[in-house]
């Protein structure tokens, strides 16, 4: 699974019932920096990029920090709300009253008051043919087109648009024309 991010875009706020309501957003059409070394690898989801996911309606969950042990919503258990449109992937997910009284959820909600935590991080697959990979400038530009969203997670630091991520197997397949067809998937995990 790949992970990709953006800073900002989560709003909290408390309902009456005491329920907890988190709402972010992942934009589109905003390319980061992922390695600033001697060849620069930069990325941009296209818009609606997680579309297909959304539409499906299969299970999503908010987590904290990219772990399943740390669910804080879901789609299955009707807490999670996706839209995907041509400017982002929106969620607001809804923490039930009986969530603060767990730990993790405790500590993620004081991390988050304090302004530790803020940025926004998917969780994808990119599925053959999903994205292109070609040069550009003096470096290597990803473009995905199409990636099935797995989890949204709330982070310390994304990747988008601070580049604090680990690559491996990142090779352009480049055909003459400078695109490229893919790239090696054996094992790809970026880390935001």
């Amino acid at each position: 699974m790949l992970w990709g991010g953006h800073q900002g875009g989560l709003e909290v706020r408390t309902s009456a019932d005491g329920s907890t309501v988190l709402r972010g957003r992942f934009p589109y059409a905003i390319p980061t920096v992922l390695s600033d070394g001697r060849e620069k690898r930069r990325e941009v989801f296209e818009a609606r990029a997680f579309g297909a996911s959304v539409a499906n309606g299969g299970d999503v969950h908010l987590l904290v920090h990219h772990d399943m042990n740390k669910p804080l919503a879901s789609r299955g258990a009707g807490s999670l709300t996706l839209e995907d449109t041509d400017d982002a992937l929106t969620f607001e997910a809804t923490l039930a009253p009986e969530m603060r009284s767990v730990g993790y959820v405790q500590d993620f909600l004081g991390t988050l008051a304090a302004g530790l935590v803020g940025g926004i991080s998917p969780g994808f697959r990119v599925p053959q043919g999903g994205d292109r990979v070609k040069r550009s400038g003096a470096g290597i530009m990803r473009v995905v087109r199409s990636a099935d969203l797995i989890e949204i997670s709330a982070v310390t630091k994304p990747a988008y648009p601070a580049a604090q991520i680990e690559a491996r197997n990142w090779t352009p397949d480049l055909q003459p024309d400078g695109l490229g067809t893919g790239y090696q998937r054996t094992l790809n995990r970026w880390r935001a």
